[in-house]
């Protein structure tokens, strides 16, 4: 499933594709995410495409 665009999509649509897309399922060393977003919750690290404020292929940049 691709991201929501910013432009045609509200933000609990948004907040909602980063929960399902990055679910914690309690074993950081099988998983990595919190590594991978630093130390962050995901809907933390998303906090700007989940506000509108930038894209998720933007967001996704910092992490990479």
């Amino acid at each position: 499933m691709r991201p929501p665009e910013v432009a045609s999509s509200t933000e609990e649509e948004r907040r909602q594709y980063i929960k399902e897309t990055f679910p914690c399922i309690a074993d950081c060393d099988m998983c990595g995410l919190c590594a991978v977003f630093r130390g962050k919750d995901p809907e933390l690290a998303y906090a700007d495409y989940i506000s509108g404020k930038r894209e998720y292929m933007e967001v996704s940049e910092d992490y990479r």
